[in-house]
Parts: structure tokens; sequence; C-alpha cells
């Protein structure tokens, strides 16, 4: 069952926010508590009976990503839910300033939690994926199935930093929605920039001084990363993986290159994989048909509608963390 929670200060305007949501922004269908005293944003497709699917997004992006994704797992009989990361879209923004990948996972436990301790299926693009993969090799989260799209432990690294400049550009705001078009269709060239704005309102709030700004929280662009542990984290949590598993990759990706892929395979043998071609780092919103159409093949066999998951249930046992230090996933 679906849970909402209901407390005044999840009501209230969000302490600290880009600005105010435009007028043709989607409101949130849900919210549930977080971790600590965050609130998060979330939309659901399909029958609440089907299996469970948690859908994350990538740095950067909002639950409205995987909304054609979530309307297919339901047209197939699943129950989809996607959710705004802390310091995306809807949800708070962390009043402490911290969105490392240990916090993340929390944030993904406590939803899992409002959702009735459900297992379920954990579908993860970019940022949101190795969050997933964290919670599953590290025993977070008793998870069916498993989908990372467009990531893995080792990934390129001037990608990355392809996306950190267009996340950190234009602090000051935009003039209007022709300007957050442009810087959006700068960075998906291979995507037709949309003639109709009101698409883009998602993507941005109204401040104060009339400018528009990204919907995420700037701090989320400024705390600690580290490839090289990330890549030995992930490395590690792939070796564990027992649950049926799928990667997707965007045949033009900038991010998971082949070789990347290839190299994910190889520490985790039992997954499949896809290849979407003519889709880049943003797979789903690329080619959706075809994403869609995989993940529902993918699942299909490993936790069927009417049937039994493939991965018997366990309780979860997550390890104490060596390191105190919360580091932050790419985008």
């Amino acid at each position: 069952m679906l849970v909402n929670v209901n407390v005044s200060f999840m009501r209230q305007e969000q302490k600290m926010s880009a600005g105010r949501p435009l007028p043709s922004t989607p409101k949130p269908m849900h919210h549930w508590k977080g971790s600590g005293d965050v609130t998060i944003a979330g939309d659901s497709w399909g029958d609440e009976a089907g299996p469970l699917v948690l859908l994350q997004h990538g740095g950067g992006q909002t639950r409205h990503a995987w909304k054609g994704t979530g309307q297919t797992l339901a047209a197939a009989g699943y129950h989809a839910v996607a959710f705004d990361a802390r310091g995306h879209g809807d949800s708070d923004w962390a009043p402490d300033g911290v969105y490392g990948q240990d916090t993340m996972v929390a944030d993904l436990v406590a939803v899992i939690a409002a959702l009735g301790n459900r297992r379920p299926v954990l579908v993860g693009a970019s940022m949101g994926g190795g969050t997933s993969l964290v919670a599953v090799g590290e025993d977070h989260v008793d998870a069916t199935a498993l989908v990372l799209v467009d990531i893995a432990p080792t990934i390129d690294p001037e990608g990355v930093e392809k996306i950190a400049a267009f996340m950190n550009q234009r602090p000051e705001g935009f003039d209007d929605l022709d300007q957050v078009a442009d810087a959006i269709a700068s960075y998906q060239p291979h995507r037709a920039r949309p003639r109709k704005l009101d698409g883009l309102a998602k993507n941005v709030r109204l401040g104060e001084d009339g400018r528009y700004y990204w919907h995420w929280d700037p701090k989320f662009r400024t705390g600690e990363r580290n490839l090289e542990q990330r890549t030995r984290r992930l490395e590690a949590c792939a070796r564990n993986l027992t649950l049926p598993t799928l990667l997707v990759r965007g045949g033009l990706s900038d991010i998971l290159s082949e070789e990347g892929a290839q190299r994910f395979l190889e520490l985790c043998p039992h997954s499949a994989y896809v290849n979407v071609a003519g889709a880049a780092h943003m797979v789903a919103g690329d080619r959706n048909d075809i994403f869609g159409a995989a993940v529902v093949d993918f699942l299909t066999q490993a936790v069927p509608v009417k049937g039994t998951p493939l991965q018997p249930p366990h309780q979860p046992n997550p390890p104490q963390r060596a390191s105190s230090k919360d580091l932050l996933d790419v985008p």
C-alpha cells in the first residue's frame, strides 16, 4: 500500500529551495519521509498489487524522467514508483547539505519502508544506478532484481566532466525558458530542440528575482567526489550481486563506454546486457520505447507479475562502513 506522510512541516514550503515551481509543473502524487528531516516526493503508476519497481533518476534529473517507463511498466502489470532524490525536484533540500551515496541509500531504505517494506525491483540511472548498486551490493535492500541504466563501476571521466560543466553553468540563473532550452540543447545535440517550452517548467524554479534557476540544490555539485574510491566500492558491490541483473547502455553514451560495460559483465557474469543504439546517457528519455520493452522482457522472466521472483528473500545485513566520509556519486 502506498503511504503518504502527512505531517505539518512536510506540507510547508521548503525551507531551502531554488524558488517557486512554475504553474505548469506537475505536483507530486505522494510524499514520504526520507532519512533524517527530509521529505521525498514521488509519483506512481499501475496496480499496487503488482510487483514493486522503484525508479531512481540521475543527478540533475527528476522523477519526471521516468514517466514513460512508469506507464510502460504499469501496462505490463507492475507497480512503478519514481521519486525525486533529496535536493532535486520536489523533494526537500538537505538541511546539512549532505548528498553522499550513503545518505541516498538511507533515503531509498526509508522509501521502501514507507511502501510497506515490499521487496522491490531497483531501476537506477546514473546516480540512481550507483545508489541501487550499493543498496544491493552491500545488502541494505532485499531486492528482487536490479537494472542499471548507463552506469557501472568504470566510467569515462571526460563524460563526468561534461555533466558537471552542464550543471554548473548559469549559477546566476536564466532570463527565460528560451535560455534554458538553449542550455539543454547544447548538452544534448542529438535531440531536437523543443518547440514548446512548457515541458521545461519542471526542470527549473522561479526565483524571487524573476530569474529561472535549476531545480537542484547547488550544494549537490560542491560535495566531495572521488572516482577511484567510487570505482573500488562499486566493483566490490558488483562482485557481490547474486540477483537477476540487467545492464542497459546507451550506444552514444559518453559516460559508460563499451569497455566499461564489458568490465561490469566480468564482475557480474550472470548479468544480462542491452546496448540501445541511438541513445546517449539518458537512455530512457532518448529511446523509451526500446528501453521500456527491454526492462519488461527482463522482468517477465526475473519477477513475473503472477509468479514468484527468481531471487529468494533474505534478511538484509549491511556491513559497518569503514570510512565516515559520505562521498557523492557521479551525477
